[in-house]
Order: C-alpha cells, then sequence, then structure tokens
C-alpha cells in the first residue's frame, strides 16, 4: 500500500490535487487562454499558474463549483466521478477544459476550516 492509499488518521484528510487543463476551443479564442493552458489546485486551497501564464476569470468560474468534488474520492457510480470536463459559459469561444487529479495531499482536519 502506497503512502497516498494509507488510511486517513483521525485527524488528517486526503484530498486529490488537481491540474484544469484547457482541452480544446471549438470557437473564436478571444481570452488569451490556448490548448494545454492550466492551473492546479494543491493543498485543498492552493491555486498554482506557470510563471508568466494567466487564466480567463470566466473559464475559472465555471470550474470553480466542481473543484471541491474533484477533490474527494466518490464512489465509482457517481457522475462526477467519471466526468471531467466543463465548459466555459462563453458561447463564442466555447473553450471546453479537463480536471484531472494529480496526486493527493494529506492535511490535518484541526488546520483547516
Amino acid at each position: 500500500m502506497s503512502d497516498d492509499d494509507a488510511p486517513a488518521a483521525p485527524d488528517e484528510t486526503v484530498l486529490h490535487d488537481l491540474r484544469v487543463t484547457v482541452e480544446r476551443i471549438d470557437g473564436r479564442p478571444v481570452c488569451g487562454l490556448a490548448v494545454g493552458d492550466h492551473f492546479d489546485v494543491v493543498r485543498s486551497n492552493e491555486v498554482r499558474l506557470p510563471a508568466g501564464k494567466h487564466f480567463c476569470l470566466y473559464a475559472l468560474a465555471s470550474v470553480l463549483p466542481l473543484l471541491p468534488a474533484k477533490q474527494r474520492s466518490l464512489p465509482p457510480g457517481d457522475w462526477l466521478e467519471q466526468d471531467s470536463l466543463v465548459a466555459c459559459p462563453d458561447p463564442d469561444e466555447r473553450l471546453v477544459m479537463r480536471i484531472t487529479r494529480t496526486g493527493t495531499s494529506r492535511l490535518r482536519t484541526s488546520d483547516l476550516t
């Protein structure tokens, strides 16, 4: 059993670290993002961007509500466990992002709110 698979201690939670990547842009790219652009969410609440990069606020807003659920292990039949694509709300751009799990973070629950 790897360290990531070990059961959580009583005062510990295990969350998935995530990467949100622009998978495709089917319309007119107006926000300055390109296929492959991404940001990471690590240690529960840290958002990290590659140096010198940005991420569109509206694309970010569309994916934010799903991130806390994707950070947790869900039953295999849960739709959110199976789905990983999110669309930006800009109908002209039609930008699609993919959420992938990149690792895990073990955190003390007493340190979280």
